[in-house]
């Protein structure tokens, strides 16, 4: 049986695969915080695969690279449940230790979730450069020269972020200024 031209696995193939080197490296660069850059790349195949159901995509090399930024981002976002740490080495006296009290811990946990998703309302590109600047603590002049963009588009972008997150906590009633 010859593949047909709308054949899902041999567009794959041939128009997405060819990719694969380029974007993990691109997720690695981009991401250095995320250890595993192949669920990443999977997980943009699926969605890649899901969406070409749905519709034509002109570009799949740019669709697909914009869906593995997406899928970063998204774990990125997620705050971390669970431990590096393997539980054999947790010790009694770590357990025990003062540190704080649930309530805090239930107030910090809203207040992450609160923030994420003021942080989810900015557009696309804002959201990069803010979680960049803002939650990865990567430098302005850095992250102009990854994005190729000026500091001072960076600098603007951060600004409109911060100031759409706190219109977002106001409109909300969560802080009054």
């Amino acid at each position: 049986m010859d593949p047909t031209p709308n054949d899902p696995r041999r567009w794959l193939t041939e128009e997405v695969l060819p990719h694969e080197a380029a974007l993990k490296a691109s997720r690695r660069s981009h991401f250095p915080g995320i250890r595993d850059v192949d669920d990443i790349v999977q997980e943009s195949y699926l969605r890649l695969l899901e969406a070409k159901r749905q519709h034509d995509i002109v570009s799949p090399k740019a669709y697909l690279f914009t869906t593995a930024r997406n899928a970063a981002l998204s774990i990125l976002r997620r705050p971390q449940i669970f431990s590096d740490e393997p539980v054999t080495d947790l010790t009694v006296p770590g357990i025990l230790e003062a540190g704080p009290d649930t309530a805090e811990v239930l107030n910090r946990r809203q207040e992450i979730a609160m923030l994420m998703d003021a942080i989810d309302t900015l557009p696309p590109r804002c959201r990069e450069i803010f979680v960049m600047r803002k939650l990865r603590g990567v430098s302005q002049k850095d992250i102009a020269s990854r994005l190729g963009l000026s500091v001072q588009t960076v600098q603007v972008q951060v600004a409109r972020g911060a100031a759409k997150c706190a219109a977002h906590f106001r409109d909300r009633g969560i802080t009054r200024r």
